[in-house]
């Protein structure tokens, strides 16, 4: 992803362009993308039809199909430092596979910690798999020993989608967002949050649209940037909301100890294309603002600089966000898909750098600027 064009222009000519189209995928729906970060340009999909695609950008046709369940897919992600190990969630159960066998590949383990349909799953480096269901609970499996490791509830009443990571200093962290409009940030080796949002609570609404009936803010989807930015400071991570917000928070500030409160708190800000300073009702005098993006999924391009987002509004646009931290505008480029979005991710190439599923069976692959 370029970090030189960004213009509306850029992005006028590239909205012209039609796609290409990743057929692989025999019914419904495709649910779930995700693009190799130690293999560029390979592309894997997920769908309604509980079959797995491969994709490489370099050929015209699917490398290969493994047809993984019969059982709608809802989730899947590779293993964090070794992408030869891919896992896939259908219903309450996770299924893991080894990719290098190809369309003959068979589960490997099989994981049935969850009592409710699993909506998202994460996997660390360390091996620990997290898996958020419709209940409100986030169970931690131990993918090495094969067991359960940590069964996190009573933050949420309901969890969407959920981030496992290093942070800093606490090696053993979850993100968590729900339709209950919370994210949790938990030291899961204890089995307790680290701090948490209400995106739903009055303090929260000040100087928004508040009251908010028919589209609340529900946390739909969390990304994490992988790298320290903005010169290596912060570490940070992208809530998006149903109310069409996206919220960045800095998570190394939230983290810290006391005494390193003196950086420049970014979770104090949250991006507008409108630049305004709403306050924060308690005398701060730092300036707040907000981005109203597109709901549903949002993503970081390179160096976690732009923020991509995409929702039912048949839209994707691309966010500079670090210039809400500067007197300048925040700059955008939409791309207008005419398409539903279920899920996207962004591909760390030039070009063919953002891949889109919508509601059909074929994926579909953009060019942003």
């Amino acid at each position: 992803m370029s970090e030189t064009d960004s213009s509306p222009a850029a992005a006028a000519a590239a909205q012209g362009r039609k796609p290409r189209r990743l057929r692989g995928h025999k019914k419904g729906a495709v649910t779930c993308c995700v693009a190799s970060s130690s293999r560029p340009g390979v592309v894997a999909s997920s769908g309604e039809d509980g079959c797995l695609c491969w994709f490489d950008l370099r050929t015209k046709d699917v490398l290969f199909t493994m047809e993984a369940t019969n059982k709608p897919i809802s989730s899947m992600c590779f293993k964090a430092g070794n992408e030869d190990l891919l896992y896939a969630s259908a219903e309450n159960e996770i299924l893991s596979f080894d990719v290098r066998l190809g369309p003959q590949a068979k589960s490997l383990d099989t994981y049935n910690y969850n009592r409710d349909e699993i909506n998202q799953i994460a996997v660390s480096s360390k091996g620990y798999l997290a898996a958020a269901d419709d209940s409100g609970d986030v169970k931690i499996i131990n993918t090495i020993q094969k067991c359960l490791y940590k069964r996190l509830r009573e933050a949420h009443t309901t969890v969407y989608n959920s981030f496992l990571g290093d942070l800093g200093q606490f090696h053993l962290t979850a993100i968590t967002g729900g339709l209950d409009s919370k994210l949790a940030v938990w030291d899961f080796s204890k089995g307790r949050t680290l701090f948490s949002i209400d995106y739903g609570s009055p303090e929260m609404q000040n100087g928004s649209s508040g009251g908010q009936c028919f589209n609340p803010p529900f946390v739909h989807s969390i990304a994490v940037s992988e790298e320290g930015i903005l010169g290596g400071s912060y570490k940070v991570c992208a809530v998006a909301r149903g109310d069409g917000a996206v919220d960045v928070v800095d998570l190394e500030y939230e983290l810290a100890p006391a005494k390193s409160k003196g950086l420049p708190r970014m979770a104090d800000l949250s991006l507008s294309s409108k630049i305004t300073d709403i306050g924060d009702g308690c005398g701060s005098q730092s300036q707040r603002k907000r981005i109203h993006l597109d709901y549903t999924v949002g993503a970081f391009g390179e160096k976690g600089k732009f923020l991509v987002s995409g929702g039912n509004d048949s839209s994707v646009k691309l966010w500079d966000w670090s210039k809400g931290f500067s007197s300048e505008a925040n700059s955008s480029a939409e791309l207008v898909l005419d398409i539903k979005v279920n899920w996207l991710c962004t591909t760390p190439t030039d070009s063919d750098n953002l891949i889109v599923c919508d509601t059909s069976k074929v994926v579909k692959v953009y060019n942003l600027p």
